[in-house]
């Protein structure tokens, strides 16, 4: 969940390396991809972390499969579908709660794909529950926070690959990273499907925007990224912050950029958007940031409070049949 200003709203007409003809899809890692795909046309994605499972001075505290499970019961009625971000401190229990109640589909996140243990986690973790992981997420926002670079994660793809050649594989940065570095595409051609993060949020016109405004930023860089890219494109992050009020943000702001984006962008195969993020996180404030300054946001980002709360959002959004 880390950030960065991005290029002028809407402006990717020649950005370098990224032309839609030089396309190079791979072949489909079936059939995880097709079942991926089908979570996203027909069910609804959230990205999720414990709430029991925060980061103090560089360590982690550990979730239980009981806090979990009280964790994903609150989700449950509006979504079937998690993306994580850690394999680790319990977090590598998720699918396990996950197909106990019910849900559609889980992509794996792994926060350090050089640790041996956490990957193995990750990996032990789609083994146990084979058809409810479809997908593993390399890293997070790792060339943009300077824990990582493209070559890496190359590497890390391929070396993955190896071990679970019929697991669909992805990495996760800010769009800006994917379309204005030459240096990301041979780790892109070593992915089965995108996880991108778009912020609205950190543009330098969204608070003179309206919510429409907002959601349609978000569908058009999709529609960038789609045309550059051959595989299914799923936002993993968006998404409007309930708070600090007096940066302006609020619960208002949050549900009404939801709406206009369910509006704008409905699901398909191909184009999804996960739900950003399940519970606010208070200790993110005092976490490590890749983008300097203070970041207050971090703790309000959240469609639950951190005892589980639903925010104004969901009251409006219908639950899962």
């Amino acid at each position: 969940m880390r950030f960065v200003l991005v290029v002028l709203f809407l402006a990717f007409s020649a950005l370098p390396g990224f032309a839609a003809e030089s396309c190079d899809p791979r072949p489909p890692a079936a059939p995880a991809l097709s079942k991926l795909q089908k979570a996203m046309a027909v069910g609804r994605f959230v990205a999720y972390q414990p709430t029991a499972l925060k980061v103090y001075d560089g360590h982690l505290t550990g979730a239980d499969e009981a806090s979990i499970e009280a964790d994903l019961k609150a989700l449950r009625p509006w979504f079937d579908s998690l993306i994580t971000y850690g394999a680790l401190a319990g977090a590598e229990r998720v699918p396990d709660v996950a197909a106990k109640l019910g849900f559609r589909a889980v992509i794996l996140g792994v926060w350090d794909p050089s640790n041996k243990e956490e990957l193995g986690n990750a990996l032990a973790a789609a083994k146990r529950n084979p058809g409810l992981v479809v997908g593993l997420s390399l890293g997070n926002e790792m060339v943009l926070g300077k824990r990582g670079d493209w070559a890496g994660l190359e590497a890390a793809l391929k070396k993955t690959r190896a071990k679970v050649p019929t697991l669909a594989l992805t990495i996760t940065e800010p769009f800006a990273e994917y379309l204005d570095d030459p240096a990301a595409k041979p780790a892109l051609a070593e992915t089965d499907f995108m996880l991108v993060n778009i912020h609205p949020i950190f543009e330098t016109w969204f608070a003179s925007a309206p919510a429409a405004n907002w959601a349609s930023f978000v569908v058009n860089v999709t529609k960038r990224l789609g045309e550059a890219y051959c595989r299914p494109v799923l936002i993993k992050e968006t998404g409007v912050p309930t708070g600090p009020l007096p940066h302006g943000f609020d619960e208002k702001k949050q549900a009404d950029f939801y709406a206009e984006l369910a509006r704008q962008l409905p699901p398909s195969p191909s184009r999804a958007f996960a739900w950003f993020v399940a519970f606010d996180a208070p200790w993110r404030v005092h976490d490590f940031n890749p983008v300097s300054g203070p970041h207050p946001e971090e703790a309000h980002w959240g469609l639950f409070t951190e005892d589980r709360r639903p925010k104004s959002v969901m009251k409006t959004l219908p639950p899962l049949p």
